[in-house]
């Protein structure tokens, strides 16, 4: 490997697409799944590894016909690569806050369990009070969301909590309760006096492995006493197919409250029942990075959106 080539004496300085093609393939171990994760060409990506490399005059990488392991001198440099592409990506968020809050891109990052029946009344909200803002949604599960807030994809989250994820702040919205969700003329439906205990001997419905609603059901079903052997059969990928589940007469689900109107009002074959308090609930909240630069301009968008939701079967939660 050659030494850094010198300009006037001084070390050729690596560029922020050489440190950045780098880390992606550091992360991977695969040059097309690098690409693709940035944007660019394999052949691209790999000319600007080989110019880091001679830039740094050390070797990275060590490349075979099946696979991309890190050099001694890789490992050590994909770390300092990522502090430095961090360290730029909080100057960028620092600098396109200073210019003005409710301006420029928001990348709002949504669970799948709240995005059909929230997000109406935050594009309202945008629309009429923050007419500049550029929002960008992103509709996935709540792992992916942590991911793409910590490695900067996303600025802002709208999901359940608790997280417990360090260095992620929570802005709490509101609590809503969950509904029992049976087939039409279930000894269960239109009852509201139901006591959680029902919940140990049903034929349970759930959201597939990924989904933390599903994981939300099971912990009120272990509350409630239920057998953590007791089988859960069948499983949907989508509130949507669970319900269609259901009225086909394979077992009950828990719906959010936010869910109900949407996922059963078109459906003849279903009921619903409500559960004696304190019923079973979830708190949806915003998160963000505790150290983002646009920790005001989020509390306040927290605030708006409280409001903004006041009209839904849920209790706001109070800041």
């Amino acid at each position: 490997m050659t030494s850094p080539a010198n300009l006037g004496g001084r070390p050729r300085q690596p560029s922020l697409a050489q440190l950045r093609a780098f880390a992606a393939v550091a992360e991977h171990l695969h040059f097309r799944e690098a690409a693709a994760e940035i944007g660019m060409s394999q052949p691209a990506l790999s000319g600007a590894v080989s110019a880091l490399e001679e830039t740094l005059g050390v070797q990275l990488l060590e490349r075979t016909t099946r696979k991309v392991l890190l050099s001694p001198a890789g490992e050590r440099v994909a770390a300092r690569a990522r502090a430095v592409l961090e360290a730029v990506g909080d100057l960028m968020e620092e600098a396109e806050a200073a210019r003005a809050p409710f301006t420029g891109v928001l990348r709002l990052g949504v669970i799948p369990t709240v995005a059909p029946y929230l997000l109406p009344a935050v594009l309202r909200l945008v629309h009429e009070t923050y007419p500049d803002l550029d929002l960008q949604v992103h509709e996935e599960q709540t792992a992916s969301l942590l991911d793409g807030l910590a490695h900067g994809r996303l600025d802002l989250l709208l999901l359940a909590v608790p997280l417990g994820v360090p260095q992620v702040a929570e802005l709490p919205l509101f609590d809503e309760d969950f509904v029992l969700v049976a087939p039409k003329e279930h000894w269960l439906g239109g009852r509201g006096d139901i006591p959680r205990q029902a919940l140990q001997e049903l034929d349970l419905l759930l959201l597939d492995e990924g989904h933390c609603l599903r994981d939300q059901a099971l912990d009120i079903c272990r509350e409630a006493g239920r057998d953590e052997n007791t089988p859960v059969t069948t499983s949907a990928a989508g509130l949507s197919t669970l319900v269609q589940l259901v009225a086909g007469g394979l077992g009950v689900t828990l719906l959010p409250r936010t869910a109900l109107r949407v996922e059963t009002g078109r459906n003849d074959q279903l009921t619903t029942g409500y559960f004696a308090d304190p019923a079973p609930s979830r708190r949806i909240a915003l998160a963000m990075r505790t150290g983002t630069a646009r920790h005001q301009e989020f509390q306040e968008f927290a605030a708006a959106l409280r409001g903004a939701l006041r009209g839904l079967p849920v209790r706001i939660v109070k800041e």
